[in-house]
């Protein structure tokens, strides 16, 4: 009598890695087409099997599992009004939260209204907003005309020297402390302050820019910086037909005449 014939081996494949996004005030820091960031994170995880999750956290809500769980926090700009409300609730409700975040590796990208809370305080005349304390910057507003126009900055985030392209519109003046690493050299446009020709913050993982319009969808590379860092890879991320990206990205350079 034969042996039975032995059993089909299943091969059980490890799940996908999945990037979890936190959106800060996703219903209020909105207005610098923040939802094109997130949906570019989305697609070029999806694109390349990544799964991806998006948590909003909204005011008066605590960090909760987002906090220890979330790979990458998103915060974009906003209204004077809808900052106000969101400085004071980062500094009683979630500030916690985010350091201990960042402490474990999180990644973290504020644009505008959210980089200039990244920092100590924001000076709005009489009246100052308190800051979530991640850097050491101020910001000021200033009696002088807004920083408003194309710009185009140059970077070294570890694989030699990059150009982010995108747009501004402040009227604060962003000042690092002298231990503060700017995130680029200004190539054309304002950046932080219109002077020091710095613009941006970079400590680690921790990204805020002025730079909108939106960001990411211009600058497709630093989309996937940040999807690598926020999972902890060294490796470069697989390569996508970036045919539209790239020509998006020299359009925005072509603005800032860079």
């Amino acid at each position: 009598m034969s042996e039975p014939a032995p059993a089909p081996q299943t091969t059980v494949s490890e799940p996908a890695a999945t990037l979890r996004v936190c959106a800060l005030y996703p219903d209020l820091m909105n207005i610098y087409a923040d939802r094109g960031n997130l949906l570019l994170l989305r697609r070029r995880c999806e694109w390349r099997g990544i799964g991806f999750e998006l948590v909003p956290v909204g005011l008066g809500e605590e960090l909760g599992r987002a906090g220890e769980e979330c790979d990458l926090f998103y915060i974009g700009g906003g209204q004077d009004r809808d900052q106000k409300l969101c400085a004071l609730d980062l500094a009683q409700v979630k500030r916690d939260g985010i350091h201990a975040a960042v402490a474990r590796g999180a990644a973290l990208l504020a644009v505008c209204g959210g980089y200039q809370l990244l920092g100590h305080s924001y000076e709005l005349g009489e009246e100052t907003l308190p800051g979530v304390g991640l850097v050491d910057l101020e910001t000021v507003r200033s009696d002088g005309p807004r920083l408003i126009g194309n710009v185009a900055i140059e970077v070294d985030l570890g694989d030699g020297p990059r150009v982010l392209a995108g747009f501004e519109n402040h009227g604060g003046r962003t000042h690092l402390g002298p231990g503060e690493q700017p995130l680029g050299r200004v190539l054309r446009g304002h950046g932080n302050d219109g002077r020091s020709g710095f613009e941006g913050v970079r400590r680690g993982n921790v990204i805020g820019t002025y730079l909108h319009g939106p960001l990411l969808p211009k600058n497709a590379w630093l989309a996937d910086w940040l999807i690598a860092r926020a999972l902890g890879r060294d490796e470069p991320l697989e390569p996508l037909d970036d045919t539209f990206e790239s020509a998006a990205h020299v359009e925005a350079r072509r603005a800032a005449g860079a």
